[in-house]
């Protein structure tokens, strides 16, 4: 590690400029916090402030990496590594865990609830610019997308796919909310979504799930959202009766690789994970992503030291972009 000020030799400033051997990077996953707590995870996207977000190259002597951060920027090269500062907010982290953004879509716009309550919109945004602004400050490499609406009337809306295309680009979409058939799973995949997340139907008889990983394969994921230990449908209105485990049982036999699990009662909250319900579900040997509470970097590495193949962040993202 040397100053990009002077090259080799100089003494590096704190939290600002340094150069970074390739092979530093690679053989170390996670650094020691270093300076302002600029930490660098093998395989990260930058997940510094989130609307602040500056990329250059810059080559020196044969040291291909520049990572320059301040109190408000971080600039990174070819490569792109974790960078997070005094912002704990991060955007997106390729370590062992995927950040994935979320957008819920009600009505029209883009908004969020607070704890699944219809009546608790924490803020309404017009979809497209939402979306924009989400990808602008994240660049993810794959969005969530929830259709609320979808979710409570049972039909997940093909415009809220084709506006979300349209906003994202070449962006793989995540989506959720109102699949109810192994037929609508299949035209949506047709249409351009890379994921599919089923629950309401998933559990609607004992061999839904099986003609569901039928009709996409490894498409699918399975909703697990929890409410009062069990687990929520139908936009988590009602109860499937199932404790998530016996959910995740019931996966396992039908050759589901992979659930979406929520702490409905942290969802919208800022109130951190439900550590204990991940713990769990991590146990039973299945890829878990999870959603909930997701408030920043640590809850992030809470998640990854239980086994969690990804985190969704809504509210948090929301409250970074100055929205909430």
């Amino acid at each position: 590690m040397c100053d990009s000020g002077n090259g080799c030799g100089g003494r590096a400033r704190l939290a600002r400029d340094f150069l970074i051997r390739d092979t530093f990077i690679d053989e170390a996953r996670h650094l020691k916090p270093l300076a302002h707590g600029i930490e660098f995870g093998h395989r990260a996207q930058i997940t510094q402030d989130a609307l602040h977000l500056l990329y250059r190259t810059h080559a020196h002597k044969g040291l291909s990496e520049v990572v320059e951060a301040t109190g408000r920027e971080a600039f990174v090269s070819r490569r792109r590594y974790f960078a997070a500062g005094h912002i704990s907010m991060l955007a997106c982290y390729y370590g062992r865990v995927q950040v994935i953004p979320a957008v819920d879509v009600l009505g029209d716009d883009a908004v969020r609830l607070e704890r699944g309550d219809y009546d608790r919109v924490l803020f309404r945004q017009p979809l497209e610019d939402y979306v924009t602004r989400v990808l602008a400050a994240t660049e993810p490499a794959l969005l969530h997308i929830v259709d609320l609406q979808g979710a409570r009337d049972g039909a997940f809306r093909l415009e809220v796919l084709s506006r979300c295309q349209s906003a994202s680009g070449a962006t793989p979409l995540q989506v959720s909310g109102g699949i109810r058939t192994p037929e609508q799973a299949a035209a949506l995949l047709e249409s351009g979504a890379t994921r599919l997340i089923v629950g309401t139907a998933a559990f609607a008889s004992p061999d839904a799930m099986t003609q569901f990983v039928e009709a996409v394969g490894s498409a699918l994921v399975i909703a697990i959202d929890v409410k009062d230990g069990l687990v929520a449908t139908r936009g988590w209105l009602a109860s499937s009766g199932l404790t998530p485990e016996e959910a995740v049982e019931r996966c396992q036999q039908a050759g589901v690789l992979r659930i979406h699990a929520t702490a409905v009662d942290r969802d919208g909250t800022m109130g951190g994970p439900d550590l204990e319900l991940y713990r769990r579900l991590c146990k039973t040997g299945i890829a878990v992503v999870a959603a909930g509470g997701v408030r920043h970097m640590d809850d992030v590495q809470a998640l990854e030291a239980l086994g969690c193949e990804g985190a969704v962040m809504g509210t948090a993202l929301a409250q970074q972009l100055g929205i909430v």
